[in-house]
C-alpha cells in the first residue's frame, strides 16, 4: 500500500509506457535496417522478463532510446550485445565504481545525445503537413505535453487519437443524391456513434421534406453494423411507413444482410440492384 500510495496514479501510467515505449523503440530502428516487429511478442518478452525478474528484486524491464541508440551507433546486431553489456556493467560495479564520481554527467548526456540525435526525423512534420496536416494535431500535443512529463505526453497522444478515431466513427460519409427519390450512399461501416447521425440526415432530408421522400440507403460498403444502429433502422422504418414513405437497403453485404434477417425487422425491403430499387421506391 506504500507504494501504491507513492506511486498514486502514475502506478497505471508506468506500465504502459514502458510498453509503449519498447514498442516504439523496436519499430524505429525495424524501419532503419529493414526488418519487422511483431508487438504481440514485444509485450510478451517485457511480460515474461517482469515476472521472472520480480523474484530476483530487479529493475523494471522496458526499452530505453538512450542504451538501444548507443548500441546501434556501436555495431551492435544480435542479442549477444546484451551479454556483452552485462559482463560489462558487472565488472564496472566490482572494480570501477571509485573512479565514476570523476566523470562529469555533462560527459555522460553528451554520449547519449550524440547516441540519439541522428533517430530524430525531423521531416515528419514537412510530410505530415503536406500529407494530412489532421495529423499534426496528436503529433503536436504529444510533443508539447512531453515538456511537462512524458508520460503526460504519451496520455495526451493517445487520448486525442482515440477522440479523432472516435469522431470519424460517429460521422462516417454519407452521400446524399436526389435521383426523384435520395439516394444515400454509405461510406463505411455502421457503428453505435454512427446510428444518431445517419438518423439525422434522413429527417432532414426526407422526413421532414414536404412531402415526405423516399430513401435508398446503399449498403455496398458496409461491411458491419451493431444492436443500436439495428434499433435506430426499426425506428426509423416505422417512421417512413407512418409518413407514407418508403426506406430501402440495396447491395447488402452478406454479413450484415445475415444479422439484418435475424433481427427481423417489420416492413424491411431489400435489393441487390440499385437502379430496380430506385425506380420501385419512385413507384
Amino acid at each position: 500500500m506504500e507504494i501504491v500510495e507513492g506511486f498514486g496514479g502514475s502506478l497505471a501510467v508506468i506500465p504502459l509506457m514502458g510498453v509503449l515505449e519498447s514498442i516504439a523503440i523496436a519499430k524505429a530502428f525495424a524501419s532503419q535496417n529493414d526488418y519487422r516487429v511483431d508487438a504481440s511478442q514485444e509485450l510478451l518478452a517485457i511480460g515474461l522478463t517482469n515476472i521472472m525478474g520480480s523474484f530476483v528484486s530487479a529493475y523494471p524491464v522496458t526499452g530505453s532510446f538512450g542504451r538501444t541508440a548507443v548500441n546501434s551507433q556501436s555495431g551492435v546486431c544480435t542479442p549477444a550485445g546484451g551479454i556483452m553489456n552485462s559482463a560489462v556493467v558487472m565488472l564496472s560495479l566490482a572494480f570501477l565504481m571509485p573512479a565514476f564520481c570523476y566523470i562529469p554527467k555533462a560527459s555522460l548526456a553528451a554520449v547519449i545525445i550524440c547516441a540519439v540525435a541522428p533517430m530524430v526525423d525531423y521531416g515528419v512534420v514537412v510530410e505530415l503537413w503536406r500529407v494530412r496536416r489532421r495529423d499534426l494535431l496528436p503529433f503536436s500535443v504529444t510533443f508539447l505535453l512531453s515538456f511537462w512529463g512524458v508520460q503526460y505526453g504519451l496520455l495526451g497522444g493517445v487520448l486525442l487519437s482515440g477522440a479523432m478515431l472516435l469522431h470519424l466513427a460517429a460521422r462516417p460519409p454519407l452521400k446524399v443524391t436526389d435521383h426523384g427519390v435520395l439516394l444515400v450512399e454509405l461510406g463505411s461501416g455502421l457503428s453505435f456513434p454512427a446510428s444518431e447521425h445517419l438518423s439525422h440526415v434522413l429527417h432532414s432530408h426526407a422526413l421532414l421534406a414536404s412531402p415526405p421522400r423516399s430513401v435508398v440507403l446503399d449498403f455496398l460498403h458496409v461491411s458491419s453494423i451493431d444492436s443500436t444502429v439495428l434499433s435506430e433502422l426499426r425506428a426509423l422504418l416505422r417512421l417512413f411507413r407512418l409518413r407514407g414513405a418508403e426506406l430501402l437497403l440495396s447491395r447488402v453485404q452478406p454479413s450484415v444482410l445475415a444479422v439484418l434477417l435475424a433481427a427481423e425487422l417489420p416492413g424491411l425491403r431489400l435489393t441487390d440492384d440499385l437502379s430496380a430499387s430506385l425506380q420501385g421506391a419512385r413507384w
